[in-house]
């Protein structure tokens, strides 16, 4: 994936946001940060962007997000059910009216015939409404997690209409 093809698509996406007003956060396991640092490479996303919160330990995916438990316990941080809870707790606890969460596995190990590497659950939140979808990315760990920042990214850009 070409940077400034990264680039176009932030650019986009903190057009649609600024256009409605909207404020949106992150909130990353796999990816670290990513998403949050391409978010930030663009000129004036601080009129878009609140922030995130790295949440890579289940511990702080439950302090700080409100990841219950219970879904932890029984479907794993890698699941639907906490990337759900992940986005709709980033945006509770940021304000923001948009919200993006990953949580995943970039390998090289790790994997499980379940969950393999390169298995990535993807929650976004628009105006209260939720959603999650689960990729499936190969390459190195570094590929795997550009891979997922760029579906998370793109995914809001296909969730909010140009106005």
């Amino acid at each position: 994936m070409h940077d400034q093809t990264m680039q176009s698509l932030v650019a986009e996406l903190g057009e649609r946001l600024e256009a409605r007003k909207w404020m949106m956060a992150t909130a990353e396991s796999c990816t670290g940060g990513l998403v949050g640092h391409e978010l930030t490479n663009v000129a004036g996303s601080s009129h878009w962007y609140l922030g995130g919160i790295i949440s890579y330990s289940n511990d702080l995916k439950m302090r700080l997000l409100g990841v219950d438990g219970r879904i932890l316990q029984t479907h794993g941080a890698v699941s639907q059910p906490c990337v759900l809870d992940m986005v709709r707790g980033v945006c509770r606890v940021t304000g923001a009216d948009v919200g993006v969460a990953l949580s995943g596995i970039a390998g090289p190990s790790g994997g499980s015939p379940d969950k393999p590497v390169g298995t990535v659950w993807i929650g976004w939140s628009v105006q209260g409404r939720a959603w999650a979808v689960c990729g499936h990315f190969s390459g190195t760990r570094r590929e795997i997690k550009c891979q997922s920042a760029w579906t998370a990214l793109a995914g809001l850009v296909r969730a909010i209409p140009e106005t």
